[in-house]
Protein backbone atom coordinates (compact mmCIF):
# COMPACT_ATOMS: atom_id res chain seq x y z
CA UNK A 1 0.00 0.00 0.00
CA UNK A 2 1.74 3.18 -1.03
CA UNK A 3 -0.05 4.91 2.08
CA UNK A 4 -0.30 4.25 5.86
CA UNK A 5 -3.76 5.64 5.76
CA UNK A 6 -4.78 2.80 3.70
CA UNK A 7 -2.92 0.17 6.02
CA UNK A 8 -5.13 1.56 9.10
CA UNK A 9 -8.24 1.48 6.94
CA UNK A 10 -7.57 -2.15 6.21
CA UNK A 11 -6.70 -2.94 10.08
CA UNK A 12 -9.91 -0.78 10.86
CA UNK A 13 -12.15 -3.26 8.48
CA UNK A 14 -10.29 -6.13 9.97
CA UNK A 15 -11.43 -4.75 13.65
CA UNK A 16 -14.88 -4.56 12.86
CA UNK A 17 -14.96 -7.69 10.83
CA UNK A 18 -14.26 -9.32 14.07
CA UNK A 19 -16.43 -7.75 16.42
CA UNK A 20 -15.39 -4.77 17.70
CA UNK A 21 -17.99 -2.29 19.07
CA UNK A 22 -15.12 0.06 20.08
CA UNK A 23 -12.15 0.59 17.63
CA UNK A 24 -9.32 3.18 18.37
CA UNK A 25 -7.06 4.17 16.17
CA UNK A 26 -3.60 6.29 17.88
CA UNK A 27 -0.80 7.89 15.65
CA UNK A 28 2.11 9.40 17.11
CA UNK A 29 4.69 11.42 14.86
CA UNK A 30 7.47 12.52 16.99
CA UNK A 31 10.07 14.46 14.96
CA UNK A 32 12.30 15.32 17.78
CA UNK A 33 13.03 10.91 18.01
CA UNK A 34 12.39 10.52 14.66
CA UNK A 35 9.72 8.22 15.10
CA UNK A 36 6.46 7.73 13.91
CA UNK A 37 4.16 5.12 15.63
CA UNK A 38 0.27 4.21 15.16
CA UNK A 39 -1.60 1.45 16.81
CA UNK A 40 -5.64 0.01 16.15
CA UNK A 41 -6.88 -1.54 18.81
CA UNK A 42 -9.95 -3.01 18.99
CA UNK A 43 -12.64 -4.77 21.55
CA UNK A 44 -13.73 -7.66 19.09
CA UNK A 45 -13.04 -11.67 18.97
CA UNK A 46 -9.45 -11.08 19.72
CA UNK A 47 -6.93 -13.98 18.29
CA UNK A 48 -5.37 -17.37 19.91
CA UNK A 49 -1.57 -17.80 19.56
CA UNK A 50 -1.53 -19.79 16.38
CA UNK A 51 -3.37 -17.68 14.52
CA UNK A 52 -1.41 -14.41 15.69
CA UNK A 53 1.77 -16.31 14.19
CA UNK A 54 -0.30 -16.87 11.16
CA UNK A 55 -1.58 -13.43 10.53
CA UNK A 56 2.32 -11.87 8.77
CA UNK A 57 2.23 -14.61 6.68
CA UNK A 58 0.78 -13.46 3.03
CA UNK A 59 -0.53 -16.86 2.26
CA UNK A 60 -2.80 -17.39 4.96
CA UNK A 61 -6.04 -15.47 5.30
CA UNK A 62 -9.99 -16.12 7.20
CA UNK A 63 -11.61 -14.22 3.91
CA UNK A 64 -13.34 -16.71 2.08
CA UNK A 65 -13.13 -14.52 -1.12
CA UNK A 66 -9.54 -14.41 -1.81
CA UNK A 67 -6.31 -17.28 -0.79
CA UNK A 68 -3.99 -14.49 0.56
CA UNK A 69 -3.83 -11.97 2.96
CA UNK A 70 -1.00 -9.07 2.63
CA UNK A 71 -2.29 -6.06 4.37
CA UNK A 72 -0.56 -7.05 7.71
CA UNK A 73 2.60 -9.31 6.18
CA UNK A 74 3.31 -5.82 4.09
CA UNK A 75 2.85 -3.41 6.96
CA UNK A 76 5.31 -5.63 9.20
CA UNK A 77 7.95 -5.54 6.37
CA UNK A 78 7.62 -1.95 6.09
CA UNK A 79 8.03 -0.56 9.73
CA UNK A 80 10.88 -3.03 10.00
CA UNK A 81 12.37 -2.17 7.07
CA UNK A 82 12.55 1.53 7.76
CA UNK A 83 14.20 1.05 11.32
CA UNK A 84 10.68 0.68 13.08
CA UNK A 85 8.95 -2.19 14.30
CA UNK A 86 5.58 -4.78 14.14
CA UNK A 87 3.81 -5.39 17.32
CA UNK A 88 0.32 -7.86 17.61
CA UNK A 89 -1.06 -8.10 21.23
CA UNK A 90 -4.57 -10.21 21.22
CA UNK A 91 -6.91 -11.86 23.59
CA UNK A 92 -9.34 -13.91 22.68
CA UNK A 93 -12.70 -12.63 23.83
CA UNK A 94 -10.71 -9.38 24.60
CA UNK A 95 -8.98 -7.64 21.20
CA UNK A 96 -6.39 -7.18 19.42
CA UNK A 97 -3.92 -4.10 19.09
CA UNK A 98 -1.63 -3.69 15.95
CA UNK A 99 1.39 -1.39 16.75
CA UNK A 100 3.65 -0.22 13.58
CA UNK A 101 6.40 2.33 13.99
CA UNK A 102 9.19 3.70 11.86
CA UNK A 103 12.02 6.20 11.78
CA UNK A 104 10.24 9.00 10.65
CA UNK A 105 12.58 10.83 8.02
CA UNK A 106 13.40 6.94 6.52
CA UNK A 107 13.61 7.43 2.83
CA UNK A 108 11.48 4.43 2.17
CA UNK A 109 8.68 5.45 5.02
CA UNK A 110 4.97 5.36 3.16
CA UNK A 111 3.76 8.78 3.55
CA UNK A 112 0.93 9.10 6.32
CA UNK A 113 -1.57 9.77 3.81
CA UNK A 114 -4.92 11.63 4.17
CA UNK A 115 -6.17 10.69 7.19
CA UNK A 116 -8.65 12.86 7.38
CA UNK A 117 -10.52 11.27 4.16
CA UNK A 118 -9.55 7.61 5.63
CA UNK A 119 -11.51 8.62 8.97
CA UNK A 120 -14.69 9.86 7.10
CA UNK A 121 -14.75 6.80 5.24
CA UNK A 122 -14.88 4.62 8.27
CA UNK A 123 -17.51 7.13 10.18
CA UNK A 124 -19.43 6.90 7.32
CA UNK A 125 -19.30 3.11 6.85
CA UNK A 126 -19.76 2.14 10.20
CA UNK A 127 -22.25 4.31 12.33
CA UNK A 128 -23.10 1.90 14.93
CA UNK A 129 -19.13 1.21 15.54
CA UNK A 130 -17.78 3.97 18.43
CA UNK A 131 -14.49 5.17 16.60
CA UNK A 132 -12.08 7.15 18.35
CA UNK A 133 -8.81 8.54 16.71
CA UNK A 134 -6.29 10.24 18.22
CA UNK A 135 -3.30 11.84 16.51
CA UNK A 136 -0.49 13.07 18.47
CA UNK A 137 2.57 15.50 16.52
CA UNK A 138 4.88 16.75 18.54
CA UNK A 139 2.69 19.23 20.89
CA UNK A 140 0.29 19.42 19.16
CA UNK A 141 -2.88 17.16 19.20
CA UNK A 142 -6.00 16.41 17.46
CA UNK A 143 -8.45 13.56 18.80
CA UNK A 144 -12.91 12.90 18.57
CA UNK A 145 -14.94 9.89 19.75
CA UNK A 146 -17.99 8.79 17.03
CA UNK A 147 -20.11 8.13 20.12
CA UNK A 148 -19.25 12.06 21.58
CA UNK A 149 -20.64 13.13 17.99
CA UNK A 150 -23.53 10.74 17.56
CA UNK A 151 -25.09 11.90 20.89
CA UNK A 152 -24.54 16.05 19.34
CA UNK A 153 -25.69 14.88 16.90
CA UNK A 154 -28.68 14.05 18.22
CA UNK A 155 -29.45 10.52 15.98
CA UNK A 156 -28.58 12.67 12.59
CA UNK A 157 -26.63 10.55 10.44
CA UNK A 158 -23.19 11.04 9.33
CA UNK A 159 -23.96 10.60 5.73
CA UNK A 160 -26.65 13.24 5.88
CA UNK A 161 -25.38 15.72 3.80
CA UNK A 162 -25.08 18.51 6.13
CA UNK A 163 -23.58 16.39 8.55
CA UNK A 164 -21.06 14.41 6.08
CA UNK A 165 -19.73 18.38 5.13
CA UNK A 166 -19.40 19.30 8.93
CA UNK A 167 -17.52 15.98 9.14
CA UNK A 168 -14.92 16.50 6.44
CA UNK A 169 -14.31 20.19 7.05
CA UNK A 170 -14.16 19.06 10.88
CA UNK A 171 -12.02 16.21 9.62
CA UNK A 172 -9.60 18.17 7.77
CA UNK A 173 -9.24 21.59 9.91
CA UNK A 174 -7.86 18.93 13.07
CA UNK A 175 -5.38 17.48 10.55
CA UNK A 176 -4.25 20.38 8.62
CA UNK A 177 -3.84 21.88 12.52
CA UNK A 178 -1.10 19.52 13.38
CA UNK A 179 1.20 21.01 11.33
Amino acid sequence: MRELSLHILDIVQNSIAAGASTVTVTVNEETAEDRLTFSIADDGRGMDEETIAKVTDPFYTTRTTRKVGLGLPMLKDTSTSCNGSFAIDSKVGEGTTVTASYQHSHIDRPPLGDMASTMLTILLGNEEINIRYDHMKDSQSFSFESREMKEVLEGLSFQNPDVYQWLKEYLAEGESGLG
